[in-house]
């Protein structure tokens, strides 16, 4: 059994990470709300070494940070948070020799934010760069080079970046995309997954055998989102200025837009909640 840090546990995710991580691991909370699971909570912003050396009494060998601010955001912030605390977190925490890290970024680290976002490849794949112009793409891709900084100053951490995908309650997943005009955030609505499956993946990354090295992987459903073949949407967003080719081959109509065959083969993830 192995001590776990789940930063933003009143969150979301957190709110169904940490119990689920409760059965197998000790976990540790923290975060500036009172997650109310009944687990221990540290009451601190990540961000900020002076509350974290409120963890100074606990052995922690894992850490999923979840904590961050989401899309929309201000510049300013994503970099303050996504990036600045998210250093100060890492460097707290390999001082203090943990050596398994999960990260959440986001699938909107290529920056499809904006309506003029042009992907150079699809299926986008997991370390497809950043070509975001609104701050927070941006702020999560810089967040995962933060990673790799101290990857190379620290060879033996094992950390995954997993580029969450939209997550909605599974209760309440929106109906399957059509063709319809292209509009900020579109690629998150063509993209979606389901939090049982987030809880899933965060929890099969953190489990998984240590692998010192720093893994990108785009953490999405196999099948886009989609009640229409996702080529004639794409088409309808972009026309001819990317290559839509491999969504018109028989049997690939309604593939995921991201590729998530890293993820599958080295995690063993493929999410369960699919559209209907």
């Amino acid at each position: 059994m192995s001590t776990i840090l789940v930063t933003g546990a009143s969150g979301f995710i957190g709110q169904a990470l940490a119990p689920a991580l409760a059965k197998r691991h000790d976990v540790i909370c923290m975060s500036r709300t009172n997650p109310r699971l009944g687990l221990p909570w540290v009451r601190a912003y990540f961000g900020a070494f002076e509350d974290l050396r409120a963890l100074d009494t606990h052995k922690i060998d894992a850490v999923v940070h979840l904590a961050a601010v989401t899309g929309g955001c201000l510049e300013r912030d994503g970099i303050l948070v996504n990036v600045e605390g998210t250093r100060c977190l890492t460097r707290y925490l390999i001082d203090r020799r943990c050596e398994k890290f999960v990260f959440a970024s986001s699938i909107a680290a290529v920056g499809f934010q904006s309506v003029h976002f042009r992907p150079l490849q699809l299926p986008i794949p997991d370390e497809h760069p950043c070509l975001d112009r609104d701050g927070y793409g941006f702020s999560k891709h810089m967040m995962e080079q933060v990673i790799h900084y101290y990857w190379r100053q620290n060879e033996q951490i094992d950390a995954i970046a997993l580029r969450l995908s939209t997550v909605m309650a599974d209760e309440h997943m929106s109906p399957p995309m059509r063709v319809s005009p292209v509009r900020q955030w579109a690629l998150g609505g063509i993209t979606r997954m389901a939090r049982s499956d987030a809880v899933r993946a965060f929890t099969m990354a953190v489990e998984a055998p240590r692998c010192p090295g720093v893994r990108t992987m785009n953490a999405a459903p196999p099948v886009a989102w989609a009640a229409d073949p996702v080529a004639d949407i794409l088409a309808n967003w972009w026309g001819d200025d990317v290559d839509l080719s491999y969504f018109r081959q028989e049997g690939h109509e309604y593939d995921a837009v991201y590729d998530v065959s890293r993820i599958q083969r080295e995690l063993g993830f493929v999410a369960e909640l699919l559209p209907q």
